[in-house]
């Protein structure tokens, strides 16, 4: 996904009032031809318009529900071989419930800030890369309170990330893509505060975990004559969790017997693994392919939920030495067909999906059942199929 590089000959204005949201559109050049920019902006405004439609003894009245976010984007064309960009980019969803009666209030806002940098160079005709640095911080938190009497809980991923992505064409029969990405996660799982009249209790320490992220792939997209196209490829990944951490050992009966201490860079778990990837297509005639492809993945991420809580408390957790890396192997296949010179296009396919490690909370688990403990000692795990 990329974003439009903004006009580079003139500025231009553009915007829009609707129902449910407003956005704004600004654009020009830096330098002529050379440099230009873009800004975007939008707001959603859906709360307030309802409110007056909402009845007074309804559950939901004092409910709200916003998002607003903002792009922006300059890019400077060195010579006909470079050109540089940078990005940026803010939103956040916020849901609110304020009850005067009951004197309850609730906020929920989450979102992410990114900004990336890219440089773009042409070696030469069948020879380009994509050298980009990118930096992203997601941010969830619920935040709630009666009377006297505060409560916050807070979770969240920060990630610095490098790539390198080239595209070589040999031939017109190949499309050759290959590179590799480094990211440094930090993750905080959870973490809880609260806050009586001006007393604050600070519930738990917060258990930060901290993990390496690395890749390298190739791919080849290649005709090997008229009616058959491959598409193959295979990526390496590497993952490893690392210190500083404590792990907290319990028993049957959920004590903690022991804590292992890990130190700043000690390696607390490792993971690796291929993830190949096969797609064909094969023509019948020329309105009429079959279709079929194999993939398997890792992912080293892992969204664990709440099974018991009905609110957003769902958190974002790493591979660990208890957390072992998901793992799906996908089968698909199917038919298509066009017709009237190819303004109508039918398929029909199927597919079949197996998953390893999947990760939930244990049933019966809280948000408030990971203070002073390991998140992932609060985990359950499985397996899966999708079909």
């Amino acid at each position: 996904i990329t974003m439009n590089d903004g006009n580079a000959r003139k500025y231009v204005v553009e915007g829009g009032v609707g129902i449910i949201s407003s956005r704004l559109t600004f654009q020009g050049p830096l330098k002529k031809d050379t440099a230009s920019f873009i800004v975007t902006a939008r707001r959603t405004y859906i709360d307030v318009l309802v409110q007056p439609f909402i009845k007074k003894s309804s559950p939901l009245k004092g409910s709200g529900y916003y998002f607003y976010d903002l792009n922006a984007k300059v890019n400077y064309r060195v010579s006909d071989r470079d050109r540089f960009f940078m990005s940026g980019y803010f939103g956040k969803d916020v849901f609110t419930h304020k009850n005067s009666k009951a004197g309850f209030n609730a906020s929920i806002p989450w979102g992410n800030s990114t900004g990336s940098f890219r440089w773009n160079h042409l070696f030469t005709k069948k020879l380009f890369m994509n050298a980009t640095a990118v930096f992203s911080d997601y941010r969830f938190e619920f935040k709630a309170e009666e009377e006297n009497f505060e409560f916050r809980l807070f979770s969240g991923i920060r990630d610095w990330n490098a790539k390198f992505d080239f595209n070589y064409f040999p031939s017109v029969l190949h499309n050759v893509k290959f590179g590799g990405i480094y990211v440094y996660h930090t993750f905080t799982p959870g973490t809880v505060s609260a806050r009586i009249n001006n007393v604050e209790f600070d519930l738990n320490k917060i258990l930060k975990q901290y993990a390496h992220e690395a890749a390298l792939y190739v791919n080849d997209d290649f005709d090997l004559n008229s009616w058959l196209k491959i598409n193959a490829g295979v990526r390496y990944s590497y993952f490893m969790q690392v210190g500083p951490f404590d792990r907290y050992v319990k028993n049957y009966f959920d004590e903690i017997t022991d804590t292992i201490h890990y130190n700043r860079g000690d390696k607390v778990a490792e993971y690796q693994g291929a993830e190949p990837r096969l797609t064909a297509r094969f023509k019948l005639n020329e309105s009429t392919s079959i279709k079929a492809a194999y993939t398997q993945n890792y992912q080293y991420l892992h969204l664990a939920a709440i099974s018991s809580v009905s609110l957003p408390t769902d958190l974002w957790v790493p591979s660990s030495d208890i957390v072992k890396p998901q793992f799906g192997v996908q089968y698909a296949a199917g038919v298509f067909k066009n017709f009237k010179d190819n303004r109508y296009e039918a398929s029909v396919e199927v597919y079949y999906k197996t998953m390893k490690n999947l990760v939930e909370f244990k049933e019966g688990s809280q948000p408030e059942s990971t203070i002073s403990d390991n998140t992932d000692n609060g985990f359950t795990f499985g397996g899966g199929e999708s079909y």
